[in-house]
């Protein structure tokens, strides 16, 4: 203990004089102040070693949280819940995992992991003896009782506790949950709640100071800050969120709660963690607050949620994709495939159009086209930017509402060649395909197989066998030997339209042959 205070002690020392290299030490009692706008403009305080060298400091001295979550903490709450039933109908209420394999065991991983380790480790609970296991966070976005947190934070659970800053404790009812977004509303009984301020995550600058309140492991109220590190970030399975990515340190319990700018005003819901421990690492995710509160109005209204729908699949454009489209940088969605019966169907969207707005917003990549669909209300038109054969056009679209959840059917069909040519061109083997196998592919017309690959330029492409290639560059493909004078005649890079498991795909190929007999190229 001793040494630890020892340690302790040097570390403070060694603190202080961090600070008061940073002009932050001068022996006055004084805080340093937060700015009142998370985009406000470059501090005007210098440290002492930027006046030395006659330079302009943009950042100086360290913002003081505490004003800000003494206004702010009382809108935040704790989320809590019984544990859902087993089998014999009574809830199950064990803090430790151990080797248990109940459907309570299960629940309480999806939040805390996998504690089996023989460590002695007891889940978060509330006081006073009560069964119900702190979840999450969340915070409440009216006087009359609604409450914005994470969906996955009260899926599957039982009865919901919310527990209020002053130690109330209500229970809470579900008025409705989106996985797409991972947004829930609960409500309480209660009047006149505090109430967070919504701010503007569109305001909201890459380096900004932002702070999270929240539960992590059951501890209530527990503030943590950091920067904004990114926006519009995409993740796996979340095609309609551009989330917000901070360095803010959020852990299990944090899921719900609210992101603050450094006005008070909630600016995200943090959502999710990058980690290998399953504890943070120094990348965390919010939900847009704007995304999250149209959500929750819908939620609100009619109990489920609503979305545009345009009914294309897109894919990035890379480099080489980018040069085979004679566009200047890689941006934009590339259509691999118009779904029947859409609203691009309907429209004058083709395969191979690369998207480069939306309704005046600029589509730099594929993941940045589904939020910007999703936003508009069904039956309302949307004005698309798209490049088509190196020439820009503009399209107006009626767009529909997001059907149900659907799947692109099909799959390879397991049959090969007897025979495949000794030195395949390209390093490709292809075979047509007949009539019967279209329509087991789902296919209308075309398409050409590929059966095995070689080293090559369709290696180095991505080419799989089993590949289905449907056209080269503009040029749809019926044969194999239509495939192979659709590469010859290519000049530089060119764009494979390739069906794969049931989804279209574009691969940019070089059609280069260094150790092929092909006809040469003038210039190559």
């Amino acid at each position: 203990m001793d040494r630890l205070r020892t340690q302790a002690g040097w570390m403070a020392l060694a603190f202080c004089g961090l600070l008061a290299l940073a002009g932050c030490g001068n022996g006055s009692d004084d805080s340093v102040s937060a700015p009142t706008e998370s985009h406000s403009g470059p501090a005007s305080a210098t440290t002492g070693a930027h006046e030395q060298s006659g330079s302009t400091a943009l950042v100086s001295g360290l913002p003081d949280f505490s004003r800000l979550v003494k206004k702010v903490s009382p809108a935040v709450v704790n989320i809590s819940a019984m544990p859902p039933q087993t089998d014999n109908g009574n809830a199950d209420t064990e803090s430790g995992l151990g080797d248990r394999d109940d459907a309570f065991s299960d629940w309480l991983r999806r939040f805390f992991g996998d504690r089996s380790d023989g460590q002695d480790r007891q889940m978060p609970q509330l006081p006073n003896g009560s069964e119900h296991v702190s979840l999450g966070s969340g915070f409440i976005i009216s006087p009359n009782g609604y409450i914005l947190t994470n969906r996955h934070v009260t899926t599957g659970a039982g009865q919901i506790v919310v527990k209020l800053n002053d130690r109330r404790q209500l229970v809470a009812q579900v008025v409705g949950a989106d996985p797409d977004s991972d947004v829930a509303v609960l409500k309480v009984k209660a009047e006149h709640l505090p109430t967070v301020k919504i701010g503007n995550p569109d305001r909201l600058d890459v380096g900004a100071w932002v702070v999270a309140i929240g539960s992590p492991f059951g501890f209530e109220t527990s503030v943590t800050a950091g920067i904004v590190s990114a926006k519009g970030r995409s993740l796996a399975n979340d095609q309609y969120v551009p989330f917000l990515q901070t360095d803010v340190a959020i852990n299990p319990g944090n899921s719900g709660g609210p992101l603050f700018n450094l006005a008070g005003e909630v600016v995200g819901i943090n959502s999710q963690i990058y980690s290998q421990t399953g504890g943070y690492q120094g990348v965390s995710f919010a939900i847009p607050i704007d995304i999250a509160m149209r959500v929750a109005k819908q939620l609100r209204d009619t109990g489920h949620v609503t979305r545009g729908w345009l009914g294309v699949q897109i894919q990035n454009v890379d480099r080489e994709l980018a040069e085979s489209f004679d566009l200047k940088r890689p941006e934009g969605a590339l259509v691999t495939q118009v779904l029947k019966d859409s609203p691009a169907a309907q429209a004058d969207i083709n395969i191979g159009d690369v998207i480069l707005a939306f309704n005046g917003q600029s589509v730099d990549s594929a993941s940045d086209l589904p939020p910007l669909v999703a936003s508009i209300v069904p039956g309302e038109t949307a004005e698309l930017t798209i490049l088509r054969r190196g020439k820009t056009r503009t399209e107006t679209i009626k767009i529909a509402a997001l059907p149900a959840r659907f799947q692109n059917g099909g799959g390879r069909d397991g049959s090969n060649p007897e025979q495949a040519p000794e030195q395949p061109a390209y390093g490709l083997s292809l075979e047509s395909l007949d009539t019967k196998q279209r329509g087991t592919l789902g296919l209308d017309r075309g398409g050409v197989r590929v059966t095995e690959v070689t080293p090559g330029p369709g290696a180095e492409a991505g080419l799989q066998a089993g590949d289905v290639i449907l056209s080269v560059g503009s040029t749809d493909v019926e044969d194999r030997q239509a495939v192979l004078d659709a590469l010859r005649a290519a000049d530089g890079p060119v764009a494979l339209l390739v069906w794969r498991d049931g989804v279209r795909l574009y691969l940019p190929m070089q059609t280069h042959e260094p150790d092929r007999g092909d006809p040469p190229k003038q210039g190559g």
